[in-house]
């Protein structure tokens, strides 16, 4: 998987990318985040794994097929990992950026977000997207249970 890295749309138009996508610094701290896949479709999934770019090959595997199962591709939604250094950890910019209306937290307590609490396989609605909770990839490994929960929750989820 490539990573490429994006600014925000404003510092887009005033040409301080470079042609090849990768952030030119300006001395302003350009806001950026580095992400996988498209951030225009609305779906946003956020997790934290800090000894990999985005997921372990086995997490990524299972993601791909969770994907494929509902129609969607890795290509169709965008995945932040909150453990990347140059991503901010902050809800409101996550939002900002992104302008997600569907958003999966894989492993994240949403408590790590300045959140209100969210069960594990619950939802939030707020008033531009909702927020699902679910488990990491490797907790579903370990655990056959949640793996169901999460996958009777998801459905619905991506599905409404």
């Amino acid at each position: 998987m490539s990573e490429t890295l994006f600014a925000d749309r404003e510092r887009l138009e005033e040409g301080s990318v470079s042609p090849t996508g990768s952030v030119v610094e300006d001395g302003g701290g350009v806001e950026e985040f580095v992400y996988q896949g498209d951030r225009s479709t609305g779906i946003l999934f956020i997790l934290r794994y800090p000894d990999h770019p985005y997921f372990s090959p086995e997490a990524e595997d299972a993601f791909v097929k969770t994907l494929g199962a509902l129609g969607l591709t890795l290509e169709s939604v965008a995945v932040v990992n909150l453990a990347n250094a140059h991503n901010p950890n902050d809800f409101k910019r996550i939002m900002q950026f992104f302008q997600p209306t569907k958003i999966t937290l894989l492993g994240v307590e949403p408590a790590s977000l300045k959140l209100p609490e969210i069960g594990h396989n619950s939802y939030m609605k707020g008033r531009i997207a909702t927020v699902f909770n679910t488990f990491s990839f490797e907790e579903m490994f370990a655990d056959l249970q949640k793996k169901r929960l999460f996958w009777n929750e998801f459905k619905t989820f991506i599905g409404s």
